[in-house]
């Protein structure tokens, strides 16, 4: 078995903002607004922006508890 065989569970997965636009289905103002926000987390890799997927549940838990508010 390869490296590139094993399946990555998305929360270890770094996605790209693009991805994150995708996943959220959020225009990527928004993202960079959250993300400026601290409410979005996200980590440098040389000079790309990566978004963790434990980030990405953080967050959609995160939305869910304020719509539960």
């Amino acid at each position: 078995m390869t490296a590139e065989s094993l399946p990555i569970p998305a929360t270890l997965r770094l996605f790209k903002v693009e991805e994150a636009m995708t996943l959220l289905a959020l225009s990527r103002s928004v993202i960079f607004e959250e993300l400026r926000a601290g409410r979005l987390r996200s980590v440098t890799v040389g000079r790309a922006r990566r978004i963790p997927g434990a980030a990405i549940a953080e967050y959609i838990a995160l939305l869910e508890r304020e719509a539960a508010a």
